[in-house]
Protein backbone atom coordinates (compact mmCIF):
# COMPACT_ATOMS: atom_id res chain seq x y z
CA UNK A 1 0.00 0.00 0.00
CA UNK A 2 2.78 2.03 0.58
CA UNK A 3 4.50 1.76 -2.76
CA UNK A 4 0.79 2.25 -4.28
CA UNK A 5 0.12 5.66 -2.49
CA UNK A 6 4.12 6.70 -3.27
CA UNK A 7 3.80 5.84 -6.77
CA UNK A 8 0.26 7.97 -7.08
CA UNK A 9 1.69 10.69 -5.29
CA UNK A 10 5.06 10.84 -7.60
CA UNK A 11 2.41 10.68 -10.98
CA UNK A 12 0.66 13.51 -9.73
CA UNK A 13 3.92 15.68 -8.77
CA UNK A 14 5.29 14.84 -12.33
CA UNK A 15 2.39 15.71 -14.16
CA UNK A 16 1.87 18.73 -12.39
CA UNK A 17 5.13 21.43 -12.84
CA UNK A 18 6.74 22.64 -15.70
CA UNK A 19 10.13 20.59 -16.85
CA UNK A 20 12.68 21.60 -19.37
CA UNK A 21 12.24 20.15 -22.26
CA UNK A 22 14.22 17.27 -23.53
CA UNK A 23 15.23 17.09 -27.61
CA UNK A 24 12.93 14.74 -29.88
CA UNK A 25 14.69 11.84 -30.95
CA UNK A 26 12.00 11.67 -33.74
CA UNK A 27 14.02 12.99 -36.67
CA UNK A 28 12.61 11.06 -38.94
CA UNK A 29 9.04 12.75 -38.35
CA UNK A 30 7.86 15.53 -40.73
CA UNK A 31 6.55 18.66 -39.38
CA UNK A 32 3.01 18.46 -38.60
CA UNK A 33 1.00 19.76 -41.95
CA UNK A 34 -1.73 22.14 -40.12
CA UNK A 35 -5.25 23.66 -41.66
CA UNK A 36 -8.64 24.60 -40.34
CA UNK A 37 -9.15 23.83 -37.11
CA UNK A 38 -5.47 22.74 -36.52
CA UNK A 39 -4.09 25.98 -37.90
CA UNK A 40 -6.55 28.07 -35.70
CA UNK A 41 -4.76 25.80 -32.74
CA UNK A 42 -1.74 26.00 -33.20
CA UNK A 43 -2.09 29.82 -33.23
CA UNK A 44 -3.72 29.71 -30.31
CA UNK A 45 -0.84 27.64 -28.56
CA UNK A 46 1.41 30.25 -29.73
CA UNK A 47 -0.24 33.24 -28.09
CA UNK A 48 -0.26 30.89 -25.05
CA UNK A 49 3.47 30.62 -25.12
CA UNK A 50 4.12 34.14 -25.26
CA UNK A 51 1.74 34.50 -22.46
CA UNK A 52 3.85 32.35 -20.11
CA UNK A 53 7.06 34.22 -21.19
CA UNK A 54 7.81 34.18 -24.26
CA UNK A 55 11.09 33.00 -25.87
CA UNK A 56 12.35 33.29 -22.20
CA UNK A 57 10.23 30.32 -21.57
CA UNK A 58 10.70 28.49 -24.59
CA UNK A 59 14.26 29.00 -23.92
CA UNK A 60 13.94 28.16 -20.19
CA UNK A 61 17.66 25.98 -19.29
CA UNK A 62 17.27 25.12 -15.64
CA UNK A 63 14.15 24.66 -13.36
CA UNK A 64 13.97 24.26 -9.47
CA UNK A 65 10.72 24.14 -7.19
CA UNK A 66 10.72 23.22 -3.77
CA UNK A 67 7.40 22.85 -2.49
CA UNK A 68 4.29 21.46 -0.24
CA UNK A 69 1.32 19.35 -1.37
CA UNK A 70 -1.55 18.02 0.36
CA UNK A 71 -3.35 14.93 -0.98
CA UNK A 72 -6.45 13.27 0.06
CA UNK A 73 -8.58 9.81 -0.83
CA UNK A 74 -11.00 10.70 1.66
CA UNK A 75 -12.12 13.91 3.53
CA UNK A 76 -10.77 12.34 6.66
CA UNK A 77 -7.46 11.53 5.02
CA UNK A 78 -5.16 13.68 3.87
CA UNK A 79 -1.31 13.19 3.32
CA UNK A 80 1.40 15.83 3.69
CA UNK A 81 4.15 15.86 1.66
CA UNK A 82 7.19 18.12 0.43
CA UNK A 83 8.80 17.43 -2.99
CA UNK A 84 11.80 19.04 -4.85
CA UNK A 85 12.88 19.07 -8.56
CA UNK A 86 15.61 19.57 -10.26
CA UNK A 87 15.78 20.27 -14.07
CA UNK A 88 18.55 20.60 -16.41
CA UNK A 89 18.51 19.94 -20.05
CA UNK A 90 17.73 16.37 -20.46
CA UNK A 91 18.48 15.58 -16.84
CA UNK A 92 16.39 15.56 -14.27
CA UNK A 93 16.17 15.05 -10.04
CA UNK A 94 12.78 14.01 -8.45
CA UNK A 95 12.60 13.79 -4.63
CA UNK A 96 8.95 12.81 -2.47
CA UNK A 97 8.97 13.34 1.19
CA UNK A 98 6.38 11.97 2.58
CA UNK A 99 4.96 9.91 5.77
CA UNK A 100 4.41 6.80 4.11
CA UNK A 101 7.37 6.33 2.02
CA UNK A 102 9.75 8.59 0.01
CA UNK A 103 11.11 8.43 -3.08
CA UNK A 104 14.07 9.59 -5.07
CA UNK A 105 14.27 9.32 -8.83
CA UNK A 106 17.53 10.69 -11.10
CA UNK A 107 17.99 10.95 -15.01
CA UNK A 108 21.35 11.38 -15.90
CA UNK A 109 21.03 12.04 -19.74
CA UNK A 110 21.52 8.34 -20.05
CA UNK A 111 20.21 6.57 -17.47
CA UNK A 112 17.18 6.62 -14.57
CA UNK A 113 17.89 5.54 -11.02
CA UNK A 114 15.37 5.47 -9.02
CA UNK A 115 15.10 4.25 -4.97
CA UNK A 116 12.22 2.29 -5.54
CA UNK A 117 12.66 -0.98 -7.57
CA UNK A 118 10.92 -1.35 -10.52
CA UNK A 119 9.48 1.71 -10.49
CA UNK A 120 9.97 4.88 -12.68
CA UNK A 121 7.95 7.71 -13.48
CA UNK A 122 6.25 8.60 -16.93
CA UNK A 123 8.86 10.51 -19.58
CA UNK A 124 8.25 14.29 -17.64
CA UNK A 125 8.66 16.22 -20.92
CA UNK A 126 5.74 14.56 -22.73
CA UNK A 127 2.90 16.15 -21.17
CA UNK A 128 1.48 19.06 -19.02
CA UNK A 129 2.59 22.31 -19.33
CA UNK A 130 6.12 21.71 -20.23
CA UNK A 131 4.60 20.14 -23.35
CA UNK A 132 4.40 24.17 -24.92
CA UNK A 133 8.08 24.35 -24.99
CA UNK A 134 7.76 21.52 -28.06
CA UNK A 135 5.39 23.39 -29.85
CA UNK A 136 7.10 23.78 -33.26
CA UNK A 137 9.64 20.70 -33.27
CA UNK A 138 8.58 17.66 -35.45
CA UNK A 139 6.53 15.09 -33.81
CA UNK A 140 4.60 17.34 -31.55
CA UNK A 141 0.77 17.56 -32.97
CA UNK A 142 -1.08 20.51 -32.01
CA UNK A 143 -4.99 20.09 -32.91
CA UNK A 144 -7.67 21.15 -31.91
CA UNK A 145 -9.86 19.82 -28.48
CA UNK A 146 -11.65 16.57 -28.41
CA UNK A 147 -15.47 16.83 -29.21
CA UNK A 148 -16.41 16.47 -25.27
CA UNK A 149 -14.09 20.19 -24.98
CA UNK A 150 -15.16 21.34 -28.03
CA UNK A 151 -17.08 24.30 -26.93
CA UNK A 152 -13.77 25.33 -24.46
CA UNK A 153 -11.17 27.77 -25.65
CA UNK A 154 -8.00 25.48 -26.30
CA UNK A 155 -6.00 22.95 -28.09
CA UNK A 156 -4.39 19.60 -27.77
CA UNK A 157 -0.52 18.62 -27.65
CA UNK A 158 0.33 15.35 -28.42
CA UNK A 159 3.80 13.56 -28.34
CA UNK A 160 5.48 11.45 -31.06
CA UNK A 161 4.76 8.63 -28.28
CA UNK A 162 1.17 9.71 -28.09
CA UNK A 163 0.82 11.24 -24.48
CA UNK A 164 -1.65 14.21 -24.69
CA UNK A 165 -2.58 17.00 -23.04
CA UNK A 166 -5.51 18.83 -23.12
CA UNK A 167 -5.18 23.10 -22.62
CA UNK A 168 -7.63 25.16 -21.64
CA UNK A 169 -7.07 28.69 -22.10
CA UNK A 170 -7.99 31.98 -19.12
CA UNK A 171 -10.01 34.23 -21.82
CA UNK A 172 -8.60 37.31 -19.82
CA UNK A 173 -4.75 36.83 -19.47
CA UNK A 174 -4.61 34.15 -22.29
CA UNK A 175 -2.54 31.92 -20.09
CA UNK A 176 -3.44 28.01 -19.06
CA UNK A 177 -5.91 27.89 -16.40
CA UNK A 178 -6.05 24.07 -16.38
CA UNK A 179 -5.31 21.14 -18.29
CA UNK A 180 -5.96 17.17 -18.46
CA UNK A 181 -3.82 14.52 -19.35
CA UNK A 182 -4.35 10.74 -19.97
CA UNK A 183 -1.32 8.30 -19.68
CA UNK A 184 -0.32 4.53 -18.84
CA UNK A 185 2.17 3.84 -15.91
CA UNK A 186 3.02 0.75 -15.29
CA UNK A 187 0.76 -1.22 -17.25
CA UNK A 188 -1.83 1.27 -15.38
CA UNK A 189 -4.22 4.20 -16.99
CA UNK A 190 -4.19 6.95 -15.71
CA UNK A 191 -6.42 10.80 -16.21
CA UNK A 192 -5.28 13.75 -14.34
CA UNK A 193 -6.91 16.88 -14.69
CA UNK A 194 -5.17 20.33 -13.12
CA UNK A 195 -6.71 23.91 -12.35
CA UNK A 196 -4.10 26.22 -11.68
CA UNK A 197 -4.98 29.08 -8.98
CA UNK A 198 -1.73 31.07 -9.20
CA UNK A 199 1.19 31.53 -11.30
CA UNK A 200 4.62 33.32 -10.11
CA UNK A 201 7.11 35.46 -12.66
CA UNK A 202 10.31 34.15 -12.07
CA UNK A 203 12.82 36.09 -14.12
CA UNK A 204 10.24 36.89 -17.11
CA UNK A 205 8.60 33.42 -17.21
CA UNK A 206 5.23 32.82 -15.20
CA UNK A 207 5.72 29.25 -13.42
CA UNK A 208 2.44 28.11 -11.16
CA UNK A 209 2.72 28.42 -7.96
CA UNK A 210 -0.33 26.84 -6.61
CA UNK A 211 -2.54 24.80 -8.05
CA UNK A 212 -4.99 21.94 -7.31
CA UNK A 213 -5.50 18.36 -9.49
CA UNK A 214 -7.99 15.45 -9.56
CA UNK A 215 -5.88 11.94 -9.96
CA UNK A 216 -7.85 8.51 -11.18
CA UNK A 217 -6.27 5.63 -11.28
CA UNK A 218 -8.41 1.97 -11.61
CA UNK A 219 -12.00 3.57 -10.21
CA UNK A 220 -9.69 5.40 -7.18
CA UNK A 221 -9.91 9.62 -7.24
CA UNK A 222 -6.90 10.93 -5.61
CA UNK A 223 -7.19 15.11 -5.09
CA UNK A 224 -4.31 17.18 -4.43
CA UNK A 225 -3.23 20.80 -3.40
CA UNK A 226 0.03 21.66 -4.22
CA UNK A 227 2.23 24.89 -3.43
CA UNK A 228 5.72 25.84 -4.23
CA UNK A 229 7.53 27.71 -1.92
CA UNK A 230 10.46 28.14 -4.28
CA UNK A 231 11.14 28.84 -8.00
CA UNK A 232 14.13 29.36 -9.12
CA UNK A 233 14.87 29.45 -13.31
CA UNK A 234 17.68 29.41 -14.65
CA UNK A 235 19.75 29.18 -11.87
CA UNK A 236 23.42 26.62 -11.90
CA UNK A 237 22.81 23.25 -11.62
CA UNK A 238 25.55 21.31 -10.88
CA UNK A 239 26.52 17.46 -12.40
CA UNK A 240 26.81 15.95 -9.19
CA UNK A 241 22.63 16.92 -8.34
CA UNK A 242 22.67 13.81 -11.05
CA UNK A 243 24.54 11.44 -9.04
CA UNK A 244 22.20 8.37 -7.38
CA UNK A 245 23.37 8.12 -3.93
CA UNK A 246 22.33 6.08 -1.03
Amino acid sequence: MKKYFSLILTAILAVSVYAQAVASNQSNNSTNAVSGADAASLELAKATIQAHGGDKFKNMKTLIIRGTADVSGTPSQVIPATFVFVHSGEKYRVEIVNPLQSLKQIYDGEQTFSSINGFSLPPLNRMGLQLLQKIGESGFVVSALPEKLKKKKGFRITSPEGYYTDFLINEKTGQIKSFESSYEVNGMMVSTAVDIDKVRDVNGVLIPESYAQRFELRGMTIYSNFKAKEILVNSEVKDDVFVMSN
